[in-house]
């Protein structure tokens, strides 16, 4: 005992603390993404962005994001993974001052890219770090679970808080919110959390992550660039094949890959990659440009709009506790079924929202489409990571999870681009019924691969 409090009570307070802190680096990276989403109008308006720049302002962040991954791992395993998360914590703080700050479109997408550097190694550190800070497997699944549900609630209150934000103070101040969190951060961690590295952890691959980013960021601008040859975009898309083709060959020859290609050979795999990709599609993309539909249709402030977001975010926070348990039940076959089967039905309402004169009849519909893929991903999302690790060997757990982060993260990129080619502008309300209902088609695709390439029972996964 010390000063008369049991060293049980001692410990538990310090691994509440230990999670708490790490937690913020989860809720930081997914408070961004949320929260800018509402105040994008603004920002559009402020700075002068077009459609293209508008899906830029977040895919920039995504792309950024995506490929440090690759790097970020390598990095915190040499030199030191509370060392690698409190410096990606520094750049991604420097960088959420200068999007504050930012005057024109290129300083803001420039700090948005530094942004979404700093964040991979957040993610990366912050997750390492709660695996060797908690070696009882019962201390680290309840580690992540706070930790899940401090990014539930980022991505259930990350509208709401930036409209208020962006309503009150001004678009700026959702990027300046983050500089307390993150100076929180600096000075929790070094207290809380014990620095540990691997010096025969995976080695940095320059390659891989220039043939990825090149990938990625040709066919991110092929989709955007509107005012090119189509010649030129047809290029860029065909260079963007040649780099992902590149990409998966000297992946699959490295004896240390990164992306491992044959993690997702499987049928089952392969299913849980385009579920992983639809729910992009037909939720997270869709929430980027509902703020966008919902002032331009119903004139609502960026208040009001994050507000009315909370239909379709709250459920992140509150339904993934029935998933698990509807799994067990189910299986993964019939639960993917109903999760993209809902996913598409919303994003159906927010295409009938889109084409009605009727404005109350608009706002019905939007909120009740809203709640409804709200629900159908809150479904899915968690158990989506289960499903991955479920029909991997153990062997190949980390990569596994690794890969799922980067298929997430570039396949959100992506659906960003893709929902923003089929939008001719930002004036037209009718206009955002081709984006949602491109969404409810690629959700509709998620819900046929989920009824036919995954088992129908859980329990057949690989041990």
């Amino acid at each position: 005992m010390q000063n008369g409090t049991p060293n049980n009570v001692i410990g538990q307070r310090q691994s509440i603390l230990t999670t708490l802190a790490l937690g913020l680096s989860s809720f930081l990276i997914l408070f961004d993404v949320t929260a800018v989403v509402v105040a994008m109008p603004a920002v559009a308006k402020d700075i002068g962005l077009g459609v293209g720049g508008i899906a830029w302002l977040i895919d920039a962040y995504s792309l950024a994001f995506t490929s440090a991954l690759l790097a970020s791992g390598a990095l915190a395993d040499r030199f030191g993974r509370r060392r690698c998360m409190l410096a990606g914590n520094m750049v991604f703080l420097v960088a959420s001052v200068a999007c504050g700050m930012a005057s024109s479109e290129s300083i803001l997408l420039t700090a948005r890219v530094v942004q979404g550097l700093g964040a991979a190694f957040m993610a990366t550190g912050g997750i390492a770090l709660v695996a060797v800070s908690f070696p009882n497997v019962a201390q680290r699944t309840r580690a992540f679970g706070i930790m899940g549900t401090i990014s539930g609630v980022a991505m259930a209150l990350g509208p709401t808080v930036g409209g208020f934000l962006a309503s009150w103070f001004g678009w700026r101040w959702i990027f300046f919110a983050n500089v307390p969190f993150c100076l929180a951060l600096a000075l929790a961690a070094p207290r809380l959390v014990a620095e540990t590295n691997n010096q025969e952890g995976r080695r940095l691959d320059p390659i891989g992550i220039a043939l990825l980013t090149i990938s990625l960021g040709l066919a991110i601008d092929a989709l955007l660039r509107r005012d090119s040859l189509l010649a030129i975009r047809a290029v860029s898309l065909a260079g963007s094949a040649v780099a992902a083709f590149l990409f998966i060959w000297q992946q699959s020859r490295s004896s240390h890959p990164v992306f491992d290609p044959r993690v997702f050979a499987t049928p089952a795999m392969a299913g849980a990659a385009v579920l992983l990709t639809a729910l992009q599609f037909g939720y997270w993309a869709v929430l980027v440009y509902l703020p966008l539909f919902l002032n331009t249709r119903l004139h609502m402030s960026m208040e009001t709009a994050g507000s009315t977001l909370l239909a379709a975010t709250l459920p992140m926070l509150m339904v993934p506790l029935i998933g698990g348990r509807l799994a067990t039940r189910w299986g993964w076959r019939r639960l993917f079924k109903i999760a993209f089967g809902l996913v598409t039905i919303g994003d159906v309402s927010l295409v009938t929202a889109a084409l009605s004169h009727d404005p109350a009849m608009c706002l019905s519909v939007a909120v009740a489409g809203m709640a409804i893929i709200g629900v159908g991903a809150a479904l899915a999302n968690p158990q989506l990571s289960g499903v991955t690790l479920a029909f991997t060997p153990s062997t190949q757990a980390g990569i596994a999870s690794a890969m799922t982060m980067i298929v997430r993260q570039a396949g959100f990129a992506i659906s960003i681009a893709a929902l923003g080619v089929t939008l001719d502008t930002t004036n037209a309300a009718t206009e955002f019924a081709q984006p949602f209902a491109l969404a409810a088609l690629v959700a509709l695709l998620g819900m046929i691969v989920g009824s036919t390439l995954l088992p129908a029972k859980s329990s057949k996964a690989r041990i």
